[in-house]
């Protein structure tokens, strides 16, 4: 029997379900399927009060019941040292510009060496901002892309940049290598991302998902890739990749959303194993305390900017300060 006291969950079969128990659970109780398959086994997911495989395909009218695993201990997070690129700083804010490969805030499998860890190294309290443990980020950034992240340093800041970022006053605009070639020089992708019902792990376009819209802008065309600029109206997860994806022109590199990966199609451009071209290259908004205009650029970082010259065939792209200057990336009409 399970747990007593454990959080408990009910959900009626309804006519047209046609899925496995185990996606049912992951999608009801938002857990990864391989967790769904483990409390299944462990007779945590009873239909009709009996146990059942993972594969089931449950029956009209069915009543199934899940229990969720006990909450675990908060997991207090230490501060680390970890040498950060810091793009501005005052009492205020910190736009810290982070490097491909570090995971932005602490989970499972990433309870060390996060972005988290090192804020809370520098000083900054883990408990800036309305979650705790997160030490005053504002946005985040996936693990494999790179640029700038806006953190606030008080609760004030926090409070005042985040309704900057949800009305839409904080210009955050990434560099975006796609797959083939948009229709036109401008795309504009408005459709809501929600969690894949079929797999937890990834974002998909769900019809009454979260609202989602992402301007996509041509700056070169070389012969089977975009270079793009691509300018966030919303900030969803995964946001830039799913509607990419979504539109059949994947970021390269992103194994999770068909661009490939660095060890498979995304060599045709150099790319490291895991990365994918996105970079948070531009990051305008208004300072919280004098309403100054804050105004940071990130240059191409250079495993994305050997990416560029071998697509360009310009080995001159190598010497550049920023080659996304030489796109005009920079310029305003977004």
């Amino acid at each position: 029997m399970s747990p007593e006291g454990s959080p408990h969950l009910t959900r009626v079969i309804e006519a047209d379900n046609d899925v496995r128990l185990d996606l049912l659970v992951a999608s009801v109780a938002d857990v990864s399927r391989t967790q769904a398959a483990t409390m299944i086994a462990n007779g945590q997911v009873l239909v009709e009060g009996r146990k059942e495989k993972a594969s089931y395909k449950g029956r009209r009218g069915e009543r199934v019941d899940i229990w969720l695993p006990a909450a675990s201990p908060e997991r207090v997070i230490e501060g680390e040292e970890i040498a950060l690129s810091v793009a501005y700083e005052d009492e205020d804010l910190l736009v810290v510009d982070k490097p491909a490969g570090m995971v932005v805030h602490p989970a499972p499998g990433n309870w060390s060496g996060t972005l988290v860890h090192a804020l809370v190294g520098r000083g900054l309290s883990r408990d800036v901002g309305a979650a705790s443990g997160r030490a005053g980020l504002v946005h985040r950034l996936d693990r494999e892309t790179s640029g700038l992240l806006l953190v606030a340093k008080n609760d004030r800041a926090h409070r005042i940049l985040s309704k900057a970022v949800a009305d839409r006053r904080v210009a955050r605009r990434y560099a975006v290598l796609a797959r083939g070639h948009l229709r036109g020089e401008r795309l504009e992708v408005d459709k809501p991302v929600a969690r894949d019902p079929r797999d937890r792990k990834r974002m998909a376009i769900v019809q009454g998902g979260k609202p989602a819209k992402t301007t996509f802008d041509r700056l070169a065309r070389f012969d089977s890739h975009d270079l793009l600029r691509a300018t966030l109206h919303t900030g969803r997860t995964h946001q830039i990749r799913v509607h990419l994806a979504a539109v059949g022109h994947p970021v390269v590199g992103d194994g999770v959303y068909g661009g490939g990966s660095g060890s498979k199609r995304g060599n045709e451009v150099g790319l490291p194993p895991g990365r994918h071209f996105l970079h948070a290259a531009w990051l305008r908004l208004r300072h919280p305390s004098s309403g100054a205009l804050i105004d940071l650029k990130s240059p191409l970082p250079p495993d994305l900017r050997s990416s560029l010259a071998i697509l360009a065939r310009d080995p001159r792209i190598l010497q550049l300060a920023d080659p996304l200057d030489e796109f005009h990336f920079y310029r305003d009409d977004a």
